[in-house]
């Protein structure tokens, strides 16, 4: 059975939300590393966390040009963290990802 739209992106917003909070990827380059996404579309996806309610923001390294520095989520909004945690397989799957 194919997966819908809705639910794939529903999914790389939660999945790119845990990598980010995990320390995993907490940036564009690491989030292409860790998913393959290309930069278009890692961008838009953290630009569209917001639409769930998850305050995402990027902190600038002190000392550093070029936005040197990595995104943090401060909120998770009504999104339950450990749901993603114990379905990671799972999000994953569906993703294609590693």
């Amino acid at each position: 059975m194919e997966t819908s739209k809705t639910k794939t992106s529903f999914y790389r917003r939660l999945y790119v939300a845990w990598l980010i909070d995990s320390g995993t990827a907490a940036s564009v380059p690491a989030l292409m590393e860790a998913t393959g996404m290309p930069r278009r579309t890692a961008q838009d996806t953290l630009l569209a966390l917001a639409d769930l309610d998850i305050d995402c923001h990027f902190e600038q390294t002190e000392g550093e040009r070029n936005n040197a520095g990595h995104y943090v989520i401060r909120d998770w909004g009504a999104i339950d963290k450990r749901w993603i945690a114990a379905n990671l397989h799972q999000i994953k799957a569906v993703l294609g990802y590693p």
